[in-house]
């Protein structure tokens, strides 16, 4: 039974194939460092070029040292020149519509749960940034391709440490890059601290966006207050709990209008709506367009 923006547990699959994350063979699971033809061939093996829309379930990122390369990450189109930087994030959807060609870069392939700790949670501070297109001044982009390849020497020094030592290597240089990555991405994030409640509530967002779409649900289950969640969320990015519920709703039904031929009926059940005029009228307050509508001004 669904109602009041729920929806049975069970039926939110997503309809974007996910890509999960897998060492090559022989190596170490942590880190990945591919050249952009590598990541074609990669993605040629799992018979998900890179010309299709895929969600990566690891982070990814390119850095362009020579070309121009043509990329779109959900809903925004990007076209990289040398010395930029995209880092895509567990879950987007990304797609590069010519392909590989054109481009010299390198590709950084980790699992959330690779970086340290430290790191990982300072990095997750930031999750929120829309836009991960990142082009570093003259002064950050030397220490960053230094850094960068340096790590592409360790990582090809298979066996010069131990195998611990080399994975610790890996994950300190890595560090260092994702910690500037991150500042540039959005420079005004403050330090980690005290915003657990946001936190915990984007984590619980994420699991349960398909099911229910109020504040209150999620404070009951976080054990916090509804007033508590909407004060976090605003102190971590300007608005309330309940739109940051509406933007994740939407994303996702954005997701699905574009990237499949799901019909908009189907698709506001997978996003939480029993009824295909609420979640018509839901879509059509937040964008001014039907789902239908949408679609057939976005999609590729």
């Amino acid at each position: 039974m669904k109602k009041n923006g729920h929806i049975a547990a069970g039926r939110g699959a997503a309809a974007v194939p996910s890509v999960p994350y897998r060492p090559s063979p022989g190596r170490q699971p942590g880190l990945e460092v591919l050249d952009l033809p590598g990541l074609a061939a990669r993605a040629a093996e799992r018979e998900r070029p890179l010309t299709l829309p895929a969600r990566p379930a690891f982070h990814l990122i390119v850095a362009l040292r020579g070309g121009r390369l043509e990329c779109s990450v959900d809903f925004t189109a990007y076209t990289l020149g040398p010395g930029d930087w995209l880092w895509v994030w567990p879950g987007q959807v990304l797609r590069f519509p010519a392909g590989h060609t054109g481009g010299d870069g390198t590709v950084l392939v980790f699992p959330s749960g690779f970086p340290s700790a430290a790191t990982d949670a300072l990095i997750r501070d930031g999750e929120h940034v829309p836009h991960r297109l990142i082009s570093p001044g003259p002064r950050h982009q030397a220490g960053l391709l230094r850094v960068l390849d340096t790590l592409v020497e360790e990582h090809a020094c298979l066996t010069d440490l131990p195998l611990e030592a080399h994975g610790e290597m890996l994950r300190n240089l890595l560090s260092v890059i994702l910690l500037r990555l991150a500042h540039l991405a959005d420079p005004r994030r403050p330090a980690r601290g005290g915003n657990e409640p946001f936190r915990r509530f984007r984590q619980a967002v994420e699991e349960d966006f398909h099911r229910t779409h109020r504040v209150e649900d999620y404070a009951a289950r976080l054990g916090y207050s509804p007033r508590t969640l909407t004060r976090a969320t605003r102190a971590a990015l300007g608005c309330g709990a309940k739109r940051y519920i509406d933007e994740r709703v939407l994303l996702e039904a954005k997701r699905l209008l574009i990237h499949t031929s799901l019909p908009p009926a189907v698709i506001g059940e997978r996003v939480g709506f029993g009824h295909a005029t609420v979640f018509s009228a839901f879509f059509r307050h937040h964008t001014g367009m039907t789902p239908t509508g949408f679609r057939s001004l976005a999609k590729p």
